[in-house]
């Protein structure tokens, strides 16, 4: 992709630095408890008011072989510990009332893990996952089928063991039909999940169903019958585009525009849309009306090598996109974004660490290579014009 890119203006550094939100208590999975309700009010139904919340989305989980030898470490010898390695972004997405991860990889059995080509990772990813926040994952990705049904089973029974929800890979028939149901606010929010393929590996025998493909078709008729089924908010997951691309390719900026497009009785079918796969941030961009993130980049990866075999830092870098949903106006209105943030996250993969590059930016004694990081992502973000739509950088 050639050399990084660098901008640093005090003009474009004040745009960044748009308002940090408050993030309200609670939500995520109707079966959790520990939350506060949100606080937003809106319109009523009955004599309770409606409550606006928060979501946060970010990008993919990839553990390499380095990732898996570092969540060993920390677990001092007593199996694999996720939790010191995202420790970083929690208070992100412990701090929302919805957060929704992107599991790429399927889980091994006990011992035979291993990363790239073909990745089977610890089930105890999902803890770490749980421990930080997260109330559900999309799983609907190009190594969905790197260890066949045995690995989405083990990994989707991981995620229900850990409370996590998901979407996009799948057990049984009637699981690939059903979205993942969460509660946010007063709000039910359907989450859904596809990916552009898997790697040439097939669908299991008799299991057409066991990873959901994107095809314009189901997922708009997917996302209709979610609304029919009762969901205020329609979150579609994409694992799309090409690998170390900054830039949105033109399946994924027509794809955007045709989904974005679709309304029934006037109002939208989807109401967000984040993406997934490129290793690299990607830009956001509001589309007809609706927020979509093409690619957040990667959230948990080793060291990264590009399509030309050298070292591509980019690859560590990654953004989680925090959107707050309003009520609607009137009974059968449309939840509006009423604020959009992205926040610039980095894997340093010396310390084995995710970073929140604000927060680390804010110590006395800020690293370079994080500023340099922070910019880089700040830059892919905005590249599409999403600062007139009111995307601000967030913390």
């Amino acid at each position: 992709m050639g050399q990084r890119s660098r901008y640093g203006t005090a003009a474009v550094a004040a745009l960044l630095l748009g308002a940090v939100a408050a993030c309200a208590g609670p939500g995520g999975d109707p079966a959790a408890q520990g939350r506060r309700p949100a606080g937003s009010s809106g319109s009523t139904t009955g004599t309770a008011p409606e409550r606006g919340f928060t979501l946060v989305a970010s990008g993919d989980v990839l553990p390499h072989d380095s990732v898996i030898r570092r969540a060993r470490e920390d677990s001092r010898g007593d199996g694999y510990d996720f939790r010191p390695m995202l420790a970083g972004v929690r208070s992100v997405v412990s701090g929302a009332d919805l957060a929704i991860c992107h599991m790429e990889t399927v889980y091994g059995e006990e011992g035979d893990y291993q990363g790239y080509p073909t990745f089977t990772s610890p089930p105890q990813i999902a803890r770490g996952l749980a421990a930080t926040g997260y109330d559900a994952c999309s799983t609907a990705s190009n190594h969905s089928l790197d260890d066949g049904a045995d690995g989405i089973e083990r990994t989707l029974d991981a995620l229900d063991t850990a409370g996590i929800r998901h979407s996009g890979s799948a057990r049984t028939a009637a699981e690939a039909a059903t979205p993942a149901w969460l509660k946010a606010g007063t709000a039910k929010v359907a989450q859904l999940a596809y990916t552009y393929g898997t790697n040439g590996f097939p669908q299991p025998d008799g299991r057409p169903w066991a990873v959901a493909l994107i095809d314009e078709k189901k997922i708009l008729a997917d996302a209709r019958a979610a609304r029919k089924a009762g969901a205020d908010v329609v979150v579609i997951s994409l694992h799309w585009g090409t690998e170390w691309q900054t830039d949105p390719d033109e399946r994924q900026l027509g794809l955007a525009k045709s989904l974005t497009a679709s309304r029934t009785a006037g109002r939208p079918d989807i109401d967000l849309i984040i993406g997934t796969h490129a290793h690299v941030p990607q830009a956001y961009e509001k589309v007809n009306g609706t927020w979509v993130v093409y690619g957040m980049g990667d959230q948990v990866a080793g060291t990264m090598f590009n399509y030309s075999g050298g070292l591509d830092p980019r690859g560590n870098q990654g953004s989680i996109g925090r959107f707050t949903f309003s009520p609607p106006g009137k009974a059968g209105g449309r939840w509006e974004v009423t604020k959009a943030e992205f926040v610039p996250q980095m894997m340093d993969t010396d310390a084995g660490r995710v970073i929140n590059l604000p927060d680390a930016l804010a110590e006395e004694e800020a690293r370079e290579d994080y500023r340099e990081a922070q910019e880089e992502i700040s830059e892919a973000v905005l590249a599409r014009g999403a600062a007139k739509d009111g995307l601000t950088m967030g913390r």
